[in-house]
């Protein structure tokens, strides 16, 4: 996932990015102080280091400060009406940049019990607490798991009453998001606030395919048609259903083998990650995020007439080993080599329409993960074909069902999210229904940014238009291949949000990008 407070800071939509006038200029080298102050002072409070650049985090509260002032000051003496329209949009950006900031300094620490009564910034932050308190202390067996350990134990425990009792083990979470399901439900209030921006969201994401307003729905439908369904499964037995591939290889690949394995990879992609300086958060010490992300420490910028690159932090909770946590941590990483790779000024450097693209770019390397190809080379033993498709497209599809489910809870947010989440469960993925049940509240995204789902439900179909014509310009890449690193940055990653994703993807396809790669996939999965 990619920080909500860098992307809240993206500037604006260009297709190309004319010289600023000097004031927006020195503006903006402010904003990216600002930026880089933001983050060396949110590296140091992940816990992950106790400095950053030679300075603690007191010293960088501090800075990120008196940035902050300079940066307001500058942009008070600026003119709009003499500025060209970019740097207009570039201006306004600026603004929002820092009200959002502002406004995540104000809202206070979440805290899981306050949800009942809370609303607004307190209740997302309250909902977005219990997905550490709770979340992170699932109870099953003796022991403790992390949320995301325990969603990937479903897909290997291989006796039916262990699943169902590991399924309900996470029934605390999801009571505390949407409480008995009625219309006071923490849940139910936060959608009826945030629904307004959800639907901007997902029209944005649209739009950043190129498609019309609704359209998405459209394509999700179509593709979760396809999803092969068996005889109907009880919820807790989806995810095992389509894991074979994933048992094929639990062996092979141990928690403390998988950072290894992916550096290995990057490297054999011609991204070193030692040598971009990429700065990985990985394990499960106390004190992490909930929801794993990459974030900016610092932004690209000219520097002494030479560009600096980006230096990039991913954050991944990694407890248990497996497909499903080294698929993770290629995701996040693939964000850490994007941002590295960007060439442009720091306003366009993440827009907010380039959301969707960003996560379809990070799940180039994620799904790799799944193919024989790279099991073989990287663990020493294999899924078949069919077994790797099928388990990386029953994650995806559980996503398309997020990304359908908030489509239809931001349009009506008096629906009942438990009817919904069981209707589209039931018909599309063959799911029991089971309406009593809030099993859909397991996505931290859900309640931290409402509409956050749909970059991953949409930007599958890029993912597949991508890989495929990436394998068809350079090769099979899924078990490295030198070249990968220096055709994507120069074709995608180094524009930043300089062009609007649509043409972007236009310009690299050679046309608009089009649902049926990941249908055929679904169908292949199917056979």
């Amino acid at each position: 996932m990619l920080k909500r407070a860098i992307l809240a800071a993206a500037l604006a939509l260009a297709a190309c990015a004319p010289a600023p006038d000097a004031r927006v200029e020195a503006a903006e080298t402010l904003y990216a102080d600002y930026l880089d102050a933001a983050g060396a002072k949110d590296t140091i409070e992940s816990g992950l280091v106790s400095q950053y650049a030679g300075a603690d985090g007191p010293a960088w509260r501090q800075r990120y400060a008196m940035q902050r002032e300079a940066l307001k000051a500058a942009i008070a003496r600026i003119d709009e009406g003499k500025l060209s329209p970019l740097n207009r949009r570039a201006l306004g950006a600026m603004r929002a940049g820092i009200e959002y900031r502002d406004t995540l300094s104000l809202a206070p620490t979440g805290d899981c019990a306050k949800r009942t009564d809370a609303a607004g910034d307190a209740l997302r932050s309250s909902l977005y607490a219990c997905f550490s308190s709770i979340g992170d202390a699932i109870a099953f067996e003796g022991k403790t798991d992390p949320r995301t350990a325990a969603l990937q134990m479903l897909e290997r425990l291989d006796e039916p009453a262990r699943r169902r009792a590991l399924f309900f083990a996470m029934a605390p979470l999801w009571q505390a998001v949407n409480g008995d399901g009625g219309l006071q439900s923490p849940y139910r209030r936060l959608i009826n606030e945030r629904a307004a921006r959800a639907q901007l969201t997902i029209r944005l994401a649209e739009a950043s395919l190129g498609i019309a307003p609704g359209e998405g729905e459209r394509w999700l439908e179509r593709a979760l048609d396809a999803w092969p369904r068996d005889a109907r499964v009880e919820p807790w037995d989806f995810r095992h259903g389509y894991a074979a591939g994933v048992r094929a290889v639990a062996q092979c690949a141990p928690v403390e083998k998988l950072k290894a394995t992916n550096d290995r990879f990057f490297a054999d992609l011609g991204a070193d990650l030692a040598a971009l300086g990429v700065m990985q958060d990985v394990g499960n010490r106390p004190g992490m995020s909930p929801v794993d992300y990459s974030d900016f420490v610092r932004v690209g910028r000219e520097v002494s007439s030479a560009y600096r690159p980006a230096i990039a932090r991913v954050s991944v909770i990694l407890q248990e080993g497996g497909l499903g946590g080294s698929a993770e941590l290629a995701h996040e990483l693939g964000h850490a080599v994007h941002f590295a790779a960007i060439r442009t000024r720091p306003s366009l450097a993440f827009t907010d329409d380039l959301t969707l693209a960003g996560e379809a770019f990070a799940d180039i390397t994620a799904w790799s993960v799944y193919t024989p190809a790279w099991q073989r080379k990287y663990l020493g033993c294999a899924s078949t074909e069919a077994e790797g498709l099928r388990a990386r497209l029953g994650g995806v599809a559980l996503d398309m069902a997020w990304g359908l489910f908030e489509i239809r809870m931001s349009r009506d947010p008096a629906l009942d999210p438990n009817a919904v989440w069981t209707d589209i469960t039931q018909r599309y993925l063959g799911v029991a229904a089971h309406p009593e049940l809030s099993w859909w509240a397991v996505r931290g995204q859900l309640v931290d940014d409402p509409g956050y789902m749909i970059h991953y439900a949409l930007g599958a179909f890029a993912t597949a238009d991508i890989r495929a014509r990436i394998a068809a310009d350079i090769g099979a890449f899924d078990a490295g291949n030198p070249r990968w690193y220096g055709y994507v940055s120069d074709r995608l990653f180094r524009f930043g949000g300089e062009r609007p994703p649509a043409e972007l993807l236009q310009s690299f396809l050679g046309r608009p990008v089009s649902p049926d790669a990941l249908i055929a996939d679904l169908r292949r999965a199917a056979d």
